[in-house]
């Protein structure tokens, strides 16, 4: 066979593999609902547009107020701990000018000058960071949140009380930060993840009784109406004592009649130096809770205490620690299954069926 011949069977060869390719990038793209860019030609357009500020929005905040957001903000400050961590996620951390104390995750917030404390913010610090947006909570003290809207400074406040909650104030941060991009596609990973959860646990065969210890003295449970309450139902246990409204004291005596299955005690960061593990240790040494199942069958966990309190996204990885804790048989012991959007399609393996069928065939070439 002849050189050109050989070239132009090879061209052909190689032109026929990329369209091959592009069909299954195509396909691929059907098969994850990711958009075409083709298909939207103005999108890139749009999105360029509003982030020069050129639309004005309003917004209703968790207070009921309506908030006019003119322009996409350039400095922000965050009022509480758990605002400052949905603003990293969504991508809007490098814009944070100030922060309420206790604001140390992720690790690049602990270096952003703070505003007070969650309660006793300084208006005279909030106003010399110059904000043009301050995302505030309702703990935060009214009088100088009003003090801040009549000096003209945009004040939204926000209050996810439920989980599914915090998955619409990522929403409702990417439209006034102009990150809509980013808020979604954090949404639909933590939706992803807690679907996966659900889905997990619905094949378990029992419903363990749990109970989350706040602090130890006196003892602090949670009850109804908190993260941690729908944490224990969603990762498919029940809260011993749900009928309690949010977090409520409990007698000792009570505690060991309730004897639950498993002991969910916070720990870590959150509760300062001091008692980093104080509860733990009171759980497993106090004499009167010896007899407890949870105890004596080693099922008192240990639970960082701003990730199952704070209303952010790291409450989704309080939710998948407590199934594995609640539900270690549906786990794998030493490796957490990362969910899939989608399962693996058959069409995944035609680029390696094309790509061993191009060396077969440039092999049989270079023998001729």
């Amino acid at each position: 066979m002849k050189d050109n011949e050989r070239n132009s069977i090879m061209n052909r060869f190689v032109y026929s593999l990329f369209i091959l390719f592009l069909c299954i990038g195509g396909a691929a793209g059907l098969a994850t609902g990711e958009d075409d860019p083709c298909e939207y030609p103005d999108r890139a357009m749009l999105i360029g547009s509003s982030m020069e500020g050129n639309r004005s929005i309003t917004v209703t905040d968790d207070s009921g107020r309506e908030v006019a957001i003119r322009a996409y903000p350039k400095r922000i400050v965050s009022l509480a701990p758990s605002n400052t961590e949905l603003l990293f996620a969504i991508g809007v951390g490098d814009r944070l000018v100030g922060v309420a104390e206790q604001s140390d995750y992720p690790a690049e917030a602990r270096q952003i000058e703070s505003m007070g404390g969650f309660t006793t913010i300084s208006a005279e610090k909030v106003v010399s960071a110059k904000p043009d947006l301050v995302v505030a909570a309702p703990k935060n003290s009214e009088e100088v949140l009003n003090r801040l809207r009549s000096l003209g400074i945009t004040v939204l406040i926000i209050d996810p009380a439920t989980i599914d909650e915090i998955l619409e104030t990522i929403i409702l941060l990417g439209r006034v930060s102009g990150a809509e991009d980013e808020a979604e596609a954090l949404n639909q990973e933590l939706s992803m993840r807690i679907t996966a959860v659900e889905e997990r646990v619905a094949t378990r065969s029992n419903t363990p009784s749990v109970a989350h210890i706040v602090w130890h003295d006196p003892i602090w449970v949670s009850g109804d109406r908190t993260f941690q309450n729908e944490v224990i139902r969603t990762a498919g246990g029940r809260n011993a004592f749900a009928e309690l409204d949010e977090w409520k004291i409990v007698g000792l005596e009570e505690f060991v009649s309730a004897n639950p299955d498993y002991i969910l005690v916070s720990s870590g960061t959150g509760m300062g130096k001091a008692g980093y593990d104080v509860i733990y240790t009171y759980v497993m040494t106090e004499p009167r809770l010896a007899r407890l199942d949870a105890v004596q069958n080693g099922r008192v966990c240990i639970i960082e205490s701003d990730v199952i309190s704070r209303g952010g996204p790291r409450i989704v990885d309080a939710l998948e620690e407590v199934a594995e804790a609640l539900h270690p048989e549906l786990y794998n012991p030493s490796v957490r299954e990362m969910p899939q959007a989608e399962e693996s399609s058959p069409i995944a393996v035609i680029p390696l069926i094309a790509l061993f069928s191009l060396a077969l065939f440039i092999q049989k070439r270079r023998r001729l």
